[in-house]
């Protein structure tokens, strides 16, 4: 894999393995224990890497259930196996967005049995048909070499091309995802509590005052990073974990948390998976305390247990979205509404885009 890696749903780095002792998870309840197998679709590469060392391998170990990981979830994959009866995953790592739209269409995903998931595990996180199990963030990324110290803090500076020159680049539609309305309001001046519901025609004229300085519309991870690396941009929304690798190259870039978007991955469930109670048991373990820092030290994404902080060092903490003095600066993105408003939202976005 290369530094800046392959275009993921969300964005992946090569963890370090080699550093202090993980926190290990001596025993679990009797409750979690079983037999055979659970088969885990992951979105492969280095996350499926990090999983394997942070959770997949101690789960075995302490449940004596096999787990099997298939790189490759989509939700497109499920739809497939659960309508021709053929379901060969037990669970898949998604987003709420993914497995909320198809189970708008049919009855795609098992429902979630929270009498087996940890309290540390927050309400927001937890919906009827799946669990969010990993937190990320979208947020703006800028060349620290162009603006003689100046940081840009929120929306409206990355909408100031007088005070921050350079090119932008944002993200778009072309591969299916949905549009940064949010960021486009708060550069507008409507505050963070306030984004939702979307006004959307007040989000476009936004737009269009930074549409013409927009150079790239990215679609996937591994874009706005490269146009950072090769001086093609300025500033650009990105992917936080992406930022990384980039600063580990030596490449003057920083990323400014105020105002960025928290996002979160989600297992779900096929329905009529043939290890549904296997699958659930993981489901519980993957998101407790240890399990949940284990993953944060492996990769910079943060965690949906609020127990897990004491088990990450506070340098740790000063790179992922689930940290404290972090979360507060985000905002948390209500897939709801998209999903309830996408089918009317993208076309006007793509749309607007053309005109």
């Amino acid at each position: 894999m290369g530094l800046l890696g392959a275009g993921l749903a969300a964005p992946f780095i090569r963890p370090s393995f080699a550093q202090a002792a993980w926190p290990e998870v001596t025993s679990i309840p009797d409750i979690l224990k079983g037999s055979g197998e659970v088969r885990v679709a992951t979105y492969g590469g280095t996350m499926q890497e990090t999983q394997q060392k942070a959770y997949f391998e101690p789960f075995e170990k302490l449940s004596g259930i096999k787990v099997r990981p298939f790189p490759g979830a989509d939700p497109t994959k499920v739809k497939a196996m659960v309508d021709t009866k053929n379901v060969e995953w037990d669970l898949a790592q998604l987003s709420r967005g993914s497995i909320m739209n198809l189970q708008k269409t049919g009855d795609y995903f098992e429902k979630i049995d929270y009498s087996l998931v940890d309290d540390g595990v927050g309400k927001e996180y937890r919906f009827e048909y799946g669990l969010e199990m990993l937190v990320w963030a979208q947020v703006l990324a800028y060349r620290t070499d162009l603006f003689k110290g100046a940081v840009p803090q929120g929306w409206a500076d990355f909408w100031d091309t007088k005070k921050f020159p350079g090119d932008r680049a944002m993200y778009g539609t072309t591969s299916g995802g949905w549009p940064e309305m949010e960021f486009a309001l708060m550069a507008a001046g409507v505050p963070p509590d306030k984004i939702y519901p979307i006004d959307v025609d007040k989000a476009l004229a936004s737009y269009s005052k930074i549409k013409k300085d927009v150079v790239k519309w990215w679609d996937t991870g591994a874009a706005p990073t490269q146009l950072l690396s090769d001086r093609e941009v300025a500033m650009t929304t990105v992917w936080n974990g992406r930022m990384a690798a980039l600063q580990a190259a030596g490449v003057p870039a920083a990323v400014s948390w105020s105002q960025g978007l928290l996002k979160r991955d989600a297992w779900g469930i096929p329905k009529g998976a043939k290890n549904t109670a296997n699958a659930l048991k993981f489901v519980a373990y993957s998101t407790m305390a240890i399990p949940q820092a284990r993953i944060a030290l492996g990769i910079p994404y943060g965690s949906v247990n609020n127990d897990s902080n004491k088990y990450i060092p506070s340098e740790r903490q000063t790179v992922l979205p689930s940290a404290p003095d972090i979360k507060k600066q985000l905002v948390n993105y209500d897939y709801d509404w998209w999903i309830a408003n996408r089918e009317v939202v993208i076309p006007k976005f793509n749309k607007w885009l053309l005109s």
